[in-house]
């Protein structure tokens, strides 16, 4: 019986077993849709500052915490659980389109994501054992045209070749199960250390991220955390050191064949080595905000040495020419790392019931601090958002406004910085390391790469009870479409404009998250002139469906 073989058996043997284990505290992985933004809500009417989550650092969601029920009792030395079951069903009509997931291939046709586990510990140490399966239609659909000129085609290869985002992640029908969300710690004070495979989530954002998000499938990694603040007389601090491996999608980047043959680098077969480090803090004399930092590394790891540096490149210096060889970056660059490094901040005020945040991320060492500080827009990426709840007539019920805009495109000094060629690469991507991706999805934003959007909502909320609105306008690759086309006024860019319904709602143990969305893709595939069709006629729409539903059904009920 082969591995994967044993862990489908374990899946089935879980989802037996959940019906009837006594409960006990309850976890899910950070970005888990619909109690993810309960939780988040709570934290804004709430009256205690202590139910603040820093959202640098989200652990995973404890169902208890989120209820306030008591505190587990600390003199028992063993205790079970079994861990919410969760179903995902989402369909595409025309094209793909979506992000967040789990690892979800977010392609054209139908998917299905299915997750059940247990929970257990004996003293120090904790198991959670949570595997995911998910099923792809992954249908073909109108990708990048073949009939560019052969300079268009390269610019577009430009990107693919240093970001292993393919357009399809499997060829036709798929089936994976992987550990998913769990793992083997131990627990001392406020530490925890241990293996994993748990989801990660950094930074405040509420659908994006630029570092770790649940966008891509999570990977193993080795963990040294925080697994609740860690109270100073500064504040209160929380953090996250991770070693990890990253796999490539192990597909070439078109569907057509032809372009991949003549244009297409093979991904490297070798396995990336990730190395990270987040921290988060809470000011004392200013409740309320919260500022982290992070910074990732990661290479081939037939490429990385045997040195301490060598497995903790995050503590090297933030400078480039601290590593020149005779006054160059030929040794430097000879190591093939890609380095990025983020600042966030999210303030929250209870009495306004409202939230604000920002993160700022920074790709590319800067030659020296003067290059960093007269240089900040260089290979940067930014997003910010806020969170406003109104109270309606109705008790405990609420007008809820909140909105992101994320921006990966590159700034306008790539016209400077690299003599007039429009741009080398967007956030996440790297040249040698081939992106910040694991399987072929980003880590962070989901949106695609070099890509920009501006998402709006408007609900009316009750507790787990959602209906609403949501506006998305997503400008697609804009990098590659101004290294390409941003002198050619017949190529018009590629925008999508989304419509969409929201409807959460729970029924006793059940919780039911559901979006649906008409999705408008203005001049889709950047479509022009010598490439219009009836199917895809110059800077008209595509008109597609995107709908999801999310189904948590949760032991005990609540209470």
């Amino acid at each position: 019986m082969t591995m994967k073989d044993q862990l489908q058996w374990w899946l089935i043997i879980l989802l037996f077993f959940s019906s009837t284990i006594a409960v006990f505290p309850q976890n899910m992985a950070p970005g888990t849709p619909v109690l993810e933004e309960y939780g988040r809500r709570e934290q804004l009417l709430s009256n205690s500052l202590d139910s603040l989550k820093p959202q640098g650092f989200r652990p995973d969601l404890s169902i208890k915490a989120l209820f306030a029920k008591p505190e587990e009792n600390t003199q028992k030395v063993y205790g079970f659980s079994v861990l919410p079951v969760q179903s995902k069903i989402q369909y595409n009509s025309k094209r793909p389109y979506g992000y967040g997931g789990y690892g979800m291939h977010n392609g054209r046709g139908y998917e299905q994501y299915l997750s059940a586990g247990l929970y257990g510990y004996l003293g120090f140490l904790h198991l959670q054992l949570q595997p995911e399966f998910v099923y792809s239609q992954n249908k073909s659909y109108q990708g990048f045209s073949s009939d560019f000129p052969i300079e268009v085609l390269v610019d577009r290869f430009h990107f693919w070749n240093r970001n292993d985002r393919p357009e399809l992640l499997a060829k036709g029908n798929s089936n994976s199960l992987w550990w998913g969300q769990s793992s083997l710690t131990a627990k001392f004070g406020g530490f925890e250390t241990g293996i994993s495979t748990r989801s990660i989530w950094w930074g405040p954002g509420q659908w994006n991220s630029l570092t770790f998000s649940g966008n891509a499938e999570s990977f193993p990694h080795l963990t040294l955390n925080s697994h609740r603040p860690l109270k100073t007389f500064l504040g209160h601090f929380e953090g996250q050191l991770i070693v990890g491996r990253l796999e490539s999608s192990g597909m070439a980047a078109s569907q057509n064949d032809g372009l991949n043959e003549r244009f297409f680098l093979p991904l490297d077969e070798d396995w990336r080595y990730l190395n990270a480090i987040m921290i988060n803090y809470q000011p004392k004399w200013v409740p309320g905000l919260f500022l982290g930092f992070s910074r990732t590394f990661q290479q081939y790891n037939d490429k990385r040495g045997t040195q301490f540096r060598d497995y903790m490149p995050i503590f090297d210096a933030f400078q480039k020419e601290k590593f020149f060889d005779d006054g160059n970056s030929v040794a430097f660059d000879s190591e093939a790392r890609d380095q990025q490094a983020t600042l966030f901040m999210r303030f929250v005020n209870k009495k306004a019931k409202i939230e604000i945040y920002g993160e700022y991320g920074r790709r590319d060492h800067a030659l020296n601090w003067r290059d960093a500080i007269l240089n900040p827009e260089h290979s940067r990426a930014y997003l910010m958002g806020f969170q406003k709840l109104v109270t309606l007539a109705k008790q405990n019920t609420y007008l809820q406004i909140r909105s992101e805009i994320l921006h990966q495109q590159e700034s306008v000094n790539r016209y400077i910085r690299y003599l007039g060629l429009g741009g080398r690469t967007s956030w996440a991507t790297h040249y040698q390391v081939r992106g910040f991706t694991n399987r072929g999805k980003a880590l962070g934003s989901g949106i695609g790469t070099g890509s920009n959007s501006q998402t709006f909502e408007v609900s009316v909320v009750e507790g787990f009870n959602k209906l609403g609105i949501m506006v998305e306008r997503i400008a697609n690759h804009q990098d590659f479409y101004y290294r390409a086309f941003g002198q050619d006024e017949k190529t018009l860019p590629w925008v999508d404009f989304t419509l969409g319904v929201l409807a959460d709602r729970q029924w006793n143990n059940f919780l039911v998250g559901s979006q649906f969305q008409l999705v408008n893709g203005k001049n889709y595939q950047w479509q022009s002139d010598p490439l219009s069709t009836s199917a895809f006629p110059k800077n008209k729409s595509m008109l597609s469906f995107h709908g999801r539903i999310h189904l948590v059904y949760l032991w005990g009920g609540i209470k």
